[in-house]
């Protein structure tokens, strides 16, 4: 297996949805910080605030949750990469995504079809766009999945919906490009310090830093998995287990045990 500046110099250009904070930023932070000089396109609606010398990285405002404003992303961002950097292997991170906690349809039907949006249509949409230049020049397609994507979840029912979609759809995605010269990598991770538990309606800390991984770590072994040419990967042996477990078992016993785990979080709900 190459090593992780090895796989990240098989590439030219890396684009990331959602780098100005949680997984993302750091995922940019470390490309950097092993491929300097590596081109690093960022769409979200904040640009990622990194202060790294001869960081090459171009920021293309964009709310994901809107087509037609992804859609005119997506042009500007190929006609960037086919005139600044016209050739060599690219990288895409699908990152961007949100959660919600409650009972359906709880904290809304606006918000839910918003997380369907950002966490499933922008994920296939701008794959599906850039698609066709990362077919000419080879590459990698990841997207950020969760544990959550082994079980049905009560109480963050669409969430953990959102999620299996775009486990399977990677997987799936990845036996139809074999011998194309492009490859998918699904990453599951479980609890990660980010700003999700915050944006899904729970206190800071409502999970067990035992249970809890970083957002480096998370990215390491999103790296390993790139390098090693997989086509899923579960961060943390914990994590692993778990969703052995799981998904061995008949998926409404799944289900009524991911609802009993899942609704000790009813106390640290944050009114909105």
């Amino acid at each position: 297996m190459p090593s992780l500046n090895e796989a990240l110099n098989n590439f030219s250009a890396v684009i990331v949805t959602g780098g100005s904070s949680g997984i993302g930023k750091s995922f940019i932070e470390r490309c950097v910080a092993l491929s300097p000089g590596l081109q690093v396109c960022n769409l979200s609606r904040r640009a990622p605030a990194i202060n790294i010398r001869g960081l090459k990285l171009r920021h293309f405002p964009c709310d994901l949750s809107r087509t037609a404003t992804l859609k005119e992303t997506a042009t500007l961002l190929e006609e960037f990469l086919e005139r600044e950097i016209p050739t060599g292997r690219m990288l895409l991170l699908n990152n961007s995504g949100f959660g919600a906690y409650g009972y359906f349809p709880e904290p809304g039907v606006e918000e839910l079809a918003e997380m369907i949006d950002v966490n499933v249509r922008a994920v296939v949409e701008l794959t599906g766009r850039l698609l066709p230049l990362i077919k000419r020049r080879g590459g990698v397609i990841v997207t950020v999945a969760s544990t959550a994507a082994f079980q049905p979840t009560a109480y963050m029912a669409v969430y953990g919906a959102t999620k299996s979609f775009v486990q399977h759809w990677s997987l799936a995605l990845n036996e139809e490009l074999r011998g194309s010269g492009v490859r998918t990598l699904a990453v599951c991770p479980g609890p990660t310090a980010t700003e999700f538990f915050r944006r899904a309606g729970l206190e800071q800390g409502s999970v067990a830093e035992t249970i809890s991984m970083t957002c480096d770590e998370v990215v390491t072994a999103m790296l390993k998995a790139i390098a090693a040419e997989r086509s899923q990967v579960v961060p943390g042996w914990k994590n692993r287990v778990s969703t052995f477990l799981v998904s061995k078992l008949p998926k409404p016993l799944a289900a009524r045990i991911a609802a009993v785990v899942l609704a000790r979080f009813r106390m640290k709900k944050v009114a909105r």
